[in-house]
């Protein structure tokens, strides 16, 4: 980063880095942090980015605890970092849950046969059991299922879509930090960005 940084420079980067982590897993933010407002925090694989963060697109399990806490709309927040960049990002926004519908169909028929598998757990996130186990049937577990076989996971599996509402950049340097916030009132807004004081 340089001196010559411009809040618009900065938003451009932010949607870029956020663009970037969901096409390439190797990206250092191709799986942020994710929080609820029960302060539950948890790793989530960052799927799709819109550049102007009409929403951001998560995979779940339609049986966990956070597709109940989320629901239609609730508070969620996110945090990325790129260690190697040294630039962190947090943003908070509003996430809905689907389960349906054109946006989780296509979702749906994105995925890998291995990452459709997961949605084939005996039971949901979190369920007791009395050894560790992977929750899936014996008969797949260790393969690639065929489509047969995955026809009922298709039924666990959910989207979590999130619009961002406040975005916040921090860039680490052994010459002064640099930090900038950036706001909206909804998805149609523009943002509205200042520099402040790491």
């Amino acid at each position: 980063m340089n001196e010559e940084m411009t809040l618009d420079g900065v938003l451009a980067d932010i949607a870029a880095r956020l663009d970037h982590a969901a096409r390439d897993r190797r990206a250092a933010m191709h799986m942020p942090v994710v929080g609820t407002a029960d302060g539950d925090l948890r790793i989530m694989v960052l799927r799709a980015c819109d550049p102007d963060f009409t929403a951001l697109r998560f995979h779940t399990d339609a049986r966990s605890s956070k597709v109940s806490l989320i629901g239609s709309g609730a508070p969620v927040s996110l945090l990325a970092f790129d260690p190697e960049a040294k630039i962190q990002i947090r943003a908070r926004g509003v996430g809905r849950i689907e389960t349906g519908g054109a946006v989780a169909d296509a979702a749906w028929d994105q995925a890998s046969a291995y990452a459709r598998r997961c949605y084939l757990a005996e039971g949901g996130p979190g369920t007791p059991t009395p050894a560790p186990v992977s929750g899936l049937p014996a008969e797949v577990e260790g393969i690639r299922p065929t489509p047969e076989q995955l026809l009922p996971a298709r039924d666990n599996f959910a989207v979590l879509l999130v619009t961002l509402t406040s975005l916040d950049w921090l860039y680490l340097a052994h010459n002064g930090h640099r930090r900038a916030k950036f706001s909206r009132g909804d998805a149609g807004s523009p943002w509205q960005g200042t520099w402040v004081i790491p």
